[in-house]
């Protein structure tokens, strides 16, 4: 695997780690899962399959942002709005 290819996959999992930090389902578990799906990847050697892996990933990333933006506006909305319809 190419340097700069090796160090997006690093930098990849370093997010993907810090976002999975406030998981629904608990840090360790995305970091078991997290690990499990890197460790299945591993032993690939071509640029172009890193690449849509690495593209997966960033996809990954984008979904946790939302689901995380999702949450935070349902908790603001609770606090801030009542369900009471006149």
């Amino acid at each position: 695997m190419a340097n700069s290819l090796r160090s997006e996959v690093i930098k990849l999992y370093k997010n993907l780690l810090y976002l999975g930090r406030e998981y629904p389902k608990g840090a360790d578990y995305f970091r078991r899962r997290l690990k499990a799906a890197f460790l299945k990847n591993k032993d690939e050697t071509d640029p172009e399959k890193i690449k849509q892996l690495i593209a997966r990933g960033e996809f990954v990333i984008k979904e946790l942002e939302a689901l995380y933006f999702l949450r935070k506006y349902r908790a603001m909305k609770k606090r801030y709005y009542s369900d009471d319809k006149p």
